[in-house]
Order: C-alpha cells, then structure tokens, then sequence
C-alpha cells in the first residue's frame, strides 16, 4: 500500500488527566534499593556492564542528567503495548543493576490522544510538508495523561483508555501515544502530518514525528478504513465494500472515491445484427 499523509488541522488539548505535582526532569531522591552483585563467571569473557549500574549506595547516580539522558534511560524502562506481550497497557519496568534504580525520580508524563481522519474536501487548504496537497486530514484531542515520578525501583501499570482502544471503534478513529520526560506536551510540539501506512522501526511501530525532543518513544493505533470517512471524520460506507487506496486497480473496481466514468461501452451493441 502506498505511503499516504494526513495533515492535522485542530489540537484541542482537552481531556482526562491524572497527575501530581512537580514536572523537573529530576525530583527528590528516592528510597534506596539493594543493588543485584554479579558472581565472578568462569568464563573467558569478562561480562558486559551494565547501561545503568547500581552503586554502593543501591542506585545509579543521575544527578545533572540532561533531557537526552533521562529520554534515552525512559526509552529503556517503559514498554509501549505492542512490546508489552503479557496485557495490553503501559509498563515501566523494574531491572535493578541493569536500568538503576535512579538515585533521583525522573518526571514523566504518559499520554493517549484521539485522532479522527478525514478524507480531504477540495483542492484548497494547506499542503504537506512536501509540497503535495493531504489525502486526509485529522484532529487530535487528549484523552488521558498520567503523570509518573519514576526510578524504576519497582514496576508499573497504567491501562490503555477503553473506548479509545476499543475493537469496535469507528473506522476513522485512530490512537496515538506519547512517552515524554518532563512537561506535558504543547499544542506546537505534536506533530503536524502523521502518515496512513507509512514507514516503520524495527519493532514495526508507525513513525511519527512529533515536533519534541522530549518525546522518549510513542505508538500509533491507525484508523481501520480512513478511505470510507467524510472530512468531517464520519464512516460514510461499509468498509468491506471500499477497497483500501491503491489496493485495487480502480478500473476494475470502481468506488465512491473512484466513480465510474458517465459513459458506458457495450460489446453487444456492435456485434449485433442491423435491424432489417
């Protein structure tokens, strides 16, 4: 399937929250963990150290980190849904001697947000990033965010919104999370184009670019069938019954986006027999 784009065309920063206070990318010391030793291994090859290794104390000194280093250690402790095999959630993992724990409390704010696509009305508007005119166009609204003050001294949960992650959601609804150290995101740093089966990362997640880089990882849920919606994000056919752009030759299989031609052609006209 083609790489279609969509551009974004309202940020409505509205929606459940659930938060404490304090958004520094460090925040007080937190309560001292028991490091894991390693026994002497018998063989040739000395081990690998740890990216985080705990010290005597029982955790890893972070003290002055910058957004790129408490980003990089976030990106290592939090399973998105997809890499979390076991539920479908958020998981900040708990790997003592391998991620920490952090002597200081990372601040880190975990949010979903509701994208509904829009098939483009017209030729005017605004254009992509690349010069071409949007196949489809989206809003963005958050749904939830959970604030978290994590050393990964212990695991944690935070479950996916229901109707936003639900099997029977509108086929022009899609979900896009977002991972990021610090504050919450602005309306200027979510991203403005967020393409329909474009390209992917080694884990076969979705690229998003988000206009952050305090952003330490996110997922993206693409709408099921954005070709049946109207531009104003409503299913307007069976998705069954409107191939996928670019699935099908649209000469063969006409559609409402692909209309036929208001012209027809019939064989049996010319091999018939004059009328005497």
């Amino acid at each position: 399937m083609p790489v279609v784009a969509a551009l974004a065309v309202a940020v409505l920063l509205t929606g459940g929250c659930s938060s404490t206070r304090g958004t520094s990318l460090s925040g007080d010391p937190s309560e001292s963990a028991t490091g894991v030793s390693e026994s002497p291994s018998p063989s040739p090859t000395p081990s690998l150290t740890p990216p985080y290794p705990t010290g005597a104390s029982g955790c890893h000194d972070n003290k002055g980190w910058t957004a790129e280093e408490s980003k990089d250690w976030v990106r290592l402790v939090v399973d998105t849904p997809k890499e979390n095999y076991e539920d479908d959630e958020v998981k900040v993992v708990s790997l003592p001697g391998y991620s920490g724990p952090l002597c200081r409390k990372i601040t880190v704010q975990v949010e979903f947000w509701k994208l509904v696509y829009g098939v483009a009305n017209g030729a005017d508007g605004d254009r992509l990033s690349d010069g071409t005119r949007p196949d489809y166009y989206f809003d963005i609204r958050r749904v939830k965010r959970v604030e978290l003050h994590t050393d990964a001294s212990v695991e944690q949960k935070i479950a996916l919104p229901a109707s936003l992650y639900a099997t029977d959601r509108s086929p022009c609804e899609g979900a896009l999370l977002s991972i990021t150290v610090g504050k919450p995101l602005t309306s200027k740093e979510l991203p403005k184009e967020v393409e329909i089966g474009g390209g992917v990362d080694p884990w076969g997640r979705a690229t998003v670019d988000f206009r952050s880089k305090r952003v330490a990882d996110h997922e993206l849920s693409e709408p099921t069938a954005p070709q049946v919606c109207s531009p104003d994000g409503k299913p307007t056919a069976d998705p069954a019954d409107v191939p996928t752009p670019g699935s099908q030759p649209t000469d063969l299989y006409p559609t409402d986006l692909y209309p036929t031609p208001d012209y027809s052609f019939d064989i049996d006209d010319v091999l018939r027999s004059p009328t005497p």
